[in-house]
């Protein structure tokens, strides 16, 4: 069985490219999920040979390799992971399969593997996506909101809030999800750029600035700080300024994560910052915080901070239970995995989980674009809103160039 595996790898890899292979899994509706590192060139790919992404409790140590995504909030605190059965990079000679997968589907996505013409578009996955959702946003909505929540703060009733708001665009008839995925990694070469198709959740396209956690292959557990924001205007990040309300804004996110390590007993830890970091046409502040989770004998602790820090206070509020209930009462929209988490997970022995920001859901002919802004007491509404507007610019650019 092993010799016959590796020759199906072999006659897969004579015409295999990351393109094919993603067209094949776009095309399948299967789950899967396409990616490139931060300031790596790296593509890499999961296809899973389930019928449904799995919902698994988000305990690092345990789960399988694989592509995890958990929304902004799950009443049961589950994740979808798309399990690693097929993966691929482009640094790969060959292809890896899992030795566990539903064998009738992965005879299916190999034929198509084997049949696809990389000449003819792609026309099946349109109708894999999602045929409805919530009403976009109105401004009218939005700012009526942000004036309320900025009145409770004024009366002391929580810290900060971050609201979200969505946005309709079209999408060209010749839209090519690969081709905007692409354009993505080459735009922002600093983000965490990513795809992935879930069943029930939607296509998802985005190109995320900020890590949640990240543990790597020696043990390094890092994560950031990252609040404020303003748009570059071809200053550098050097030259910024930064107004007491972004300064305030930032040192709140920080604060968290400090009271995070203090609830479990961490005082071994390295804090970088802040400083100001561009991502995209925009400028934001951060501070990175590192532990080394061998040194403090801490091999859990990207387990123990994911449930800590989420939904951190950069897209959900201070206190947060408090944050958490006005926005569900007020946004009247499902964020779904918009300001959740998704990265790859045991992957080359790393976990890397991104807050899912700069992203938007994919529908049969038009996106749907997401972006929030932290709303503190000296919070303007219309400001607010225009913040939300250079937020989405980011993917809306590149939408229909």
């Amino acid at each position: 069985m092993k010799n016959k595996e590796q020759k199906i790898d072999q006659i897969v890899l004579e015409t295999l490219s990351f393109e094919h292979l993603f067209s094949v899994a776009l095309e399948s509706g299967q789950p899967f999920a396409a990616w490139k590192m931060p300031f790596e060139n790296t593509q890499s790919i999961v296809v899973s040979l389930q019928k449904e992404a799995l919902k698994v409790s988000a305990d690092l140590e345990e789960l399988p390799n694989g592509f995890l995504a958990h929304p902004f909030q799950a009443k049961d605190k589950q994740a979808y992971l798309i399990p690693a059965d097929i993966y691929y990079t482009t640094e790969m000679d060959h292809i890896d399969f899992s030795n566990s997968y539903d064998l009738s589907i992965k005879e299916r996505v190999e034929h198509e593997i084997h049949s696809f013409d990389p000449d003819q578009p792609l026309k099946r996955w349109k109708g894999n996506m999602l045929k409805e959702h919530f009403p976009p946003t109105s401004k009218e909505h939005f700012t009526s909101i942000v004036a309320e929540s900025v009145e409770a703060m004024q009366n002391e009733e929580f810290t900060k809030v971050v609201l979200s708001r969505t946005k309709e665009a079209k999408l060209k008839e010749d839209f090519s999800p690969f081709e905007f995925f692409q354009k993505l990694s080459e735009s922002y070469p600093a983000a965490f750029v990513s795809i992935c198709y879930i069943p029930n959740v939607g296509l998802w396209l985005g190109a995320s600035p900020e890590t949640l956690i990240s543990v790597d292959e020696h043990g390094i557990f890092k994560t950031v700080a990252l609040a404020g924001t303003q748009a570059s205007n071809g200053i550098s990040p050097k030259e910024a300024s930064w107004k007491s309300k972004e300064i305030e804004e930032q040192a709140l996110v920080s604060r968290y994560i400090i009271n995070c390590f203090k609830k479990i007993r961490l005082r071994e830890f390295e804090e970088i910052g802040p400083r100001t970091v561009a991502a995209a046409h925009l400028l934001h502040l951060c501070t990175e915080f590192k532990v080394d989770t061998k040194t403090t004998n801490f091999p859990q602790l990207g387990t123990v901070m994911l449930d800590l820090l989420h939904p951190t206070s950069a897209v959900c509020g201070m206190p947060k239970e408090i944050a958490t209930d006005f926005i569900l009462r007020n946004e009247q929209y499902n964020r779904s995995i918009y300001s959740g988490y998704i990265g790859p997970i045991g992957l080359e022995n790393r976990h890397h989980l991104f807050v899912n920001l700069r992203c938007l859901q994919l529908f049969n002919d038009h996106a749907l674009l997401y972006a929030g802004a932290g709303i503190t007491a000296d919070s303007d509404p219309e400001k607010e809103w225009n913040e939300t507007e250079i937020k989405m610019d980011t993917m809306l650019k590149h939408l229909n160039s």
